[in-house]
């Protein structure tokens, strides 16, 4: 069984066993979580489309590990005038593991 669920104003594909990075999410390294905004499940070629959630589905996963992504650098830079400005991002993520599909 698999399921398209939304967190952090992204959308990620998930199955049981996957572990994904996604957004930070405020719980502890070991506790449970459950997505429910849910768009999309697929069970044994069944297709539930949501509109836009999916009624009564959700993902639950445990949280592993929460940690910062690479840095992503940002340059700006003006020719022939002497201005160049440098500065970095670090995003905070988390990496979950998918431990149930629910569906209806």
């Amino acid at each position: 069984m698999q399921a398209i669920f939304k967190t952090g104003g992204k959308q990620y594909k998930a199955a049981v066993g996957d572990k994904l990075n996604v957004e930070k999410i405020g719980s502890e390294v070991g506790s449970s979580v459950c997505f429910d905004q849910v768009l999309m499940v697929l069970d044994d070629g069944e297709i539930s489309l949501g509109d836009p959630l999916v009624e009564g589905a959700a993902v639950d996963a445990k949280v592993i590990e929460q940690f910062r992504g690479k840095k992503v650098e940002i340059v700006k830079f003006k020719r022939r005038k002497h201005y160049k400005r440098r500065a970095g991002h670090r995003q905070s993520l988390t990496r979950i593991e998918i431990l149930n599909v629910r569906s209806n």
